[in-house]
């Protein structure tokens, strides 16, 4: 069977990023430089390198930054032009011509599932990714071209897994699962946003990247607010999941085991700070030399 083909993706991009005040108070978390370059220009990059270039970003009040980010700013062309600085004059022009960007406001923070259907008008009855922009996936280990993949064959939506500690499991959205013939795919059964640890029906967790069947604009409008308050995706995911084939549903998973940093959490984000940094072909030897020299102190 053909399934259709996979061509826009979008980004979730309203929250408040609190745990990172005061630093988020003027500025979006998502444009937290990790390194030499904000946190969500990796993950438009992520979805530019599995072919995605039609980006739609769910954006809210003084988010503006980020669609600067991606947008001509021509007074600073001019002044890099007039100084003939062509190395950076390129970087600025580069990120405006990335990608399609587009942008809607969510308007209130309803949670994961109103972001996720703020989206039905730009994707239409298309399937469609979702990426989250607090999770950064190394690009030495992607797994978005991997999920197309799993999508064309299997149809349906899929989803990101990791396994996880058991005892950090409450921490995430969990998935019952069954095998299938590939070691890395598994056929979700049912999902449970946060569950108490003795409650978890596995040790995998949910991770920021989905690819969506469009069925799921039609469930999310029929859901619930679920824990928290909010719609939740989890859910929606949930009612996917039991759904025939026909109409959209079925959940696949694939188990991912690269590196993943969470930019949301403070330990995480400077883990993917110091492993860029470590990497720059320009200053990566000297920063791992004092790297080391500091560590031993």
């Amino acid at each position: 069977m053909t399934h259709q083909q996979v061509t826009k993706s979008v980004i979730p991009a309203a929250g408040l990023g609190t745990r990172f005040l005061p630093a988020t108070k003027a500025v979006p978390k998502e444009m937290l430089p990790v390194f030499d370059a904000p946190a969500i220009e990796y993950v438009v990059r992520e979805s530019v390198a599995a072919g995605l270039d039609d980006v739609l970003l769910i954006s809210g009040r003084g988010k503006e930054a980020i669609e600067n980010h991606f947008d001509r700013n021509v007074e600073l062309e001019q002044v890099l032009t007039a100084k003939g600085d062509q190395g950076r004059l390129d970087l600025v022009r580069e990120t405006a011509d990335l990608a399609h960007i587009h942008s809607v406001r969510q308007g209130q923070a309803l949670g994961l599932g109103h972001a996720v259907l703020m989206a039905a008008e730009h994707v239409g009855s298309e399937p469609f990714a979702v990426l989250l922009g607090d999770d950064l996936i190394d690009v030495h280990t992607p797994v978005l071209e991997k999920m197309l993949a799993v999508r064309a064959e299997y149809g349906g939506s899929v989803i990101c897994l990791m396994e996880v500690p058991h005892e950090s499991i409450s921490l995430y959205g969990c998935v019952a699962i069954e095998s299938t013939d590939s070691a890395d795919v598994v056929r979700v059964t049912d999902l449970v946003e946060k569950p108490p640890v003795a409650e978890a029906p596995s040790d995998y967790a949910v991770i920021g990247r989905y690819v969506l069947d469009p069925a799921v604009f039609a469930v999310l409008r029929d859901t619930e607010p679920g824990r928290g308050g909010e719609i939740q995706l989890t859910d929606a995911l949930q009612t996917l999941a039991k759904m025939p084939a026909e109409a959209g549903g079925g959940v696949t998973g694939l188990v991912f085991s690269g590196n993943r940093f969470d930019t949301g959490d403070k330990l995480s984000y400077l883990k993917a700070v110091v492993t860029l940094a470590g990497r720059d072909p320009d200053l990566g030897a000297d920063f791992n030399a004092w790297l080391r020299d500091f560590t031993a102190e």
